[in-house]
């Protein structure tokens, strides 16, 4: 099955987002947890899905905003993993793991080179392991961006890679997020807890910035002006985006990837995805008509997600 059809009794982008982050039909997966130090005295969590065969190839998921490892989409494509023997690993991003982070900065969609720390140091753990990583939403931006600056040097580290409803541009992303109804449902979920870590951290580092502010903000483009951008070495929100976005490096990735983004999906407009002379030859695309963010529900009443992780998986062992 190369394309996605959706159940008829959920059409829309908003439904199918909605719904999947409230269901994922995984019951129970246990991950064992291991801290990393990092090279800047900070650490980072990582869930391991462990496999008794020694040649198990290694899934290694990068989630999406304020995600981890417990979010719908990491479950259902871990439980598919442990399903085909494979062993599996979230690493979550700093901050997102239960614990805040020790250092005032956090993460962000354009830090391909933690992305690069993480993946050579699993590389150098398992040198003879296949290693497959798939990145959502957030987590496939720095994914993007991180293959098309390495090009043919990725190649050594990783076999085959997915992203899964990325944002590859971010200033388009930013303005239908941050207005009607997506403003309403999404960013003010988002921004729940991202404004709770920020006001910690002001506190915490003593940082000068505007707690007042951040308490008030109601976009990204707010929160990213007062807190991401100066944080994380950028000039205001919009350089942030643009030195971020993943769509001008996909010209320039050279191993196997593909990229799942639905034409329906609220968070980035379909204008907005790469055309075909936008990405290496390298990169497969696949835009189905419906699926929303990260969604994908199919199936009868009352759906299920295997649809994705089953997509995935068949682009991982071709």
């Amino acid at each position: 099955m190369s394309g996605y059809t959706p159940p008829w009794w959920l059409p829309g982008g908003h439904l199918q987002t909605i719904y999947a982050r409230h269901r994922c039909g995984v019951r129970r997966l246990d991950y064992r947890r291991e801290r990393w130090e990092t090279p800047d005295e900070d650490f980072i969590d990582l869930d391991w899905l462990d496999s008794a065969k020694s040649d198990a190839k290694l899934l290694v998921l990068f989630h999406g905003l304020e995600g981890c490892s417990r979010s719908h989409y990491a479950l259902t494509l871990m439980a598919t993993a442990r399903q085909r023997g494979w062993r599996g690993v979230v690493p979550h991003f700093r901050g997102c793991s239960g614990e805040p982070n020790r250092l005032p900065r956090s993460y962000h969609s354009g830090d391909a080179a933690e992305i690069d720390w993480i993946l050579r140091r699993l590389r150098s753990i398992y040198p003879a392991t296949e290693i497959c990583v798939v990145g959502v939403s957030l987590g496939g931006n720095m994914l993007f961006k991180w293959l098309g600056e390495q090009g043919a040097r990725a190649c050594p580290v990783i076999q085959r890679a997915a992203g899964v409803s990325v944002p590859v541009d971010l200033t388009a992303a930013a303005g239908v997020l941050d207005c009607g109804a997506n403003k309403l449902i999404y960013t003010r979920h988002f921004l729940r807890t991202l404004k709770r870590k920020i006001i910690v951290k002001i506190a915490a580092h003593g940082l000068s910035l505007d707690a007042r502010r951040v308490r008030k903000a109601s976009t990204f483009r707010e929160i990213d002006d007062l807190y991401t951008a100066p944080v994380h070495g950028f000039k205001d929100a919009e350089d942030y985006w643009n030195r971020s976005s993943s769509k001008p490096w996909l010209k320039h990735i050279e191993l196997p990837t593909l990229l799942i983004n639905a034409r329906n999906d609220p968070f980035l407009p379909f204008s907005a995805l790469p055309a075909r002379q936008q990405v290496s030859a390298a990169v497969e695309m696949l835009y189905p008509d419906c699926g929303g963010h990260v969604g994908f529900v199919s199936g009868g009443f009352a759906g299920e997600l295997r649809w994705l992780p089953e997509r995935v998986f068949r682009f991982f062992e071709a």
